[in-house]
Formats: structure tokens, C-alpha cells, sequence
């Protein structure tokens, strides 16, 4: 099923790819793109962290989400959607909902690369510190809520933030951890729309999780 990638890329490459220890937190809207991303990349070794069941209003913009799997728990439904795409994935899954006290050196150890695409604040700015202290490679998504522009989306240094709200509350947290704040992050240049409540169309996660999963690849590869 690689051929089109070894049009791309090296056999060493693709073996770099598929050996890789991948931690994704989050199957939402972002996660779910960068899920499928990696499993038709190449990538046999993945866990994913999700606690939720999907529901009714993540048919517009998730792509695990069908009419066939509301109230079925994300991290099985992604199991079961790598083994049909390809056998040789491995997808070990933990149905929990993370905390700060979670993200412990002991967590991370095994990890090549950590994918951030949450929706806790006090995790994400865990887990980008903890990464930092450990020379962890990790990357975070930003907000993807109130914006319809995806091609505004970029990946930059935290500390280059700009118009997230989101982006915002970290950066303040991590103001005195340097390290931490160079820590790459696909974040929007566009101003999020004033909205009582959170929207969201489909290009604008969907955009984030293949950008995400582009820079994973780039440096392992690399």
C-alpha cells in the first residue's frame, strides 16, 4: 500500500517511519485527521489517548464520526478503522481523560514523537513543558474553533503566537520555561470570529491534523 510513498521517499526512510513510537492525545476534530494521517502514512506504532464517545455533533467535522459509530468510544473506533486500512498497525489505546499529574517523565519515555491535539489547557501546557525538559519531540494544536480560513494555518515557535486565545493562555503559563516556548505549534494567523459559542468547519481541523503529521514526518525522516 506504500508505493505511491516510495515514489516520494526512501525504503530507510519508510522504515524510519514505520519503526516511530507515536503518542496522539485527542481524536476530536484535529486528532481524528492527524489518526488517519499517520495510519496511511506508514506508521505501525501508534497510541492514542481519548476518554469521549462520539456524539451527534461531531458528524461535521470529525473524521471517525458516522451515524454507525455515535456512542461508541473514539480510541476502539480507531482501532478498528487502522486494522482496515492496514493489519501490520499497531494502535494501543488508553480511554482516559488525561490530567497534569499524568504527564509524567515515566509516561513520555517511550515515545518518539508526542502529538498534542487535546482540548485541556493545564495538559497541554503540561505536556509541552514536560516535553521540553526532557528533549521530548512534540507538537501542539493550537485553536481551530470560530475560523473558516484553513490556509492561515501555520507552524510556528509558540512564542510567535499570535491572534489565539488559546495560544495565549499557554504562552502566559510557560512565560518562564524558554525551552518550552520554542516548542513547534500549528496555530491560525486568522482572527477567530466573535461567536457566543465555539463553531467549527471541517477544513480548518482537517487542515491542523495533516499539518501536524506533515512535520511529523519531516523530522523523522529527516
Amino acid at each position: 500500500m506504500y508505493n505511491r510513498i516510495l515514489k516520494l521517499i526512501s525504503e530507510e526512510e519508510l522504515k524510519k517511519i514505520e519503526n516511530a513510537n507515536i503518542l496522539l492525545i485527542g481524536l476530536g476534530g484535529v486528532g481524528g485527521f492527524a489518526f488517519e494521517a499517520l495510519i496511511r502514512s506508514g506508521f505501525h506504532h501508534i497510541t492514542v489517548v481519548d476518554k469521549d464517545s462520539f456524539e451527534l455533533s461531531n458528524l461535521n467535522r470529525q473524521i471517525l464520526a458516522t451515524n454507525k459509530t455515535i456512542g461508541k468510544e473514539k480510541v476502539k473506533i480507531a482501532q478498528k478503522r487502522a486494522k482496515m486500512i492496514s493489519p501490520e498497525i499497531k494502535v494501543k489505546v488508553l480511554k482516559t481523560h488525561l490530567k497534569k499529574e499524568d504527564i509524567t517523565d515515566s509516561f513520555l519515555f517511550s515515545y518518539d514523537y508526542i502529538i498534542d491535539a487535546c482540548d485541556t489547557v493545564e495538559v497541554k501546557i503540561e505536556l509541552i513543558k514536560k516535553c521540553a525538559q526532557l528533549k521530548k519531540k512534540c507538537i501542539s494544536s493550537m485553536g481551530t474553533a470560530n475560523r473558516i480560513h484553513p490556509e492561515m494555518l501555520e507552524i510556528i515557535p509558540l512564542k510567535q503566537t499570535s491572534y489565539d486565545p488559546l495560544a495565549k493562555k499557554i504562552r502566559q503559563a510557560l512565560k518562564n520555561e524558554k525551552k518550552a516556548l520554542n516548542t513547534l505549534v500549528v496555530c491560525s494567523k486568522e482572527q477567530p470570529r466573535k461567536n457566543k459559542f465555539l463553531g467549527s468547519l471541517v477544513p480548518v481541523p482537517m487542515a491542523s491534523g495533516a499539518i501536524l503529521i506533515s512535520k511529523v514526518i519531516e523530522d523523522i525522516i529527516k
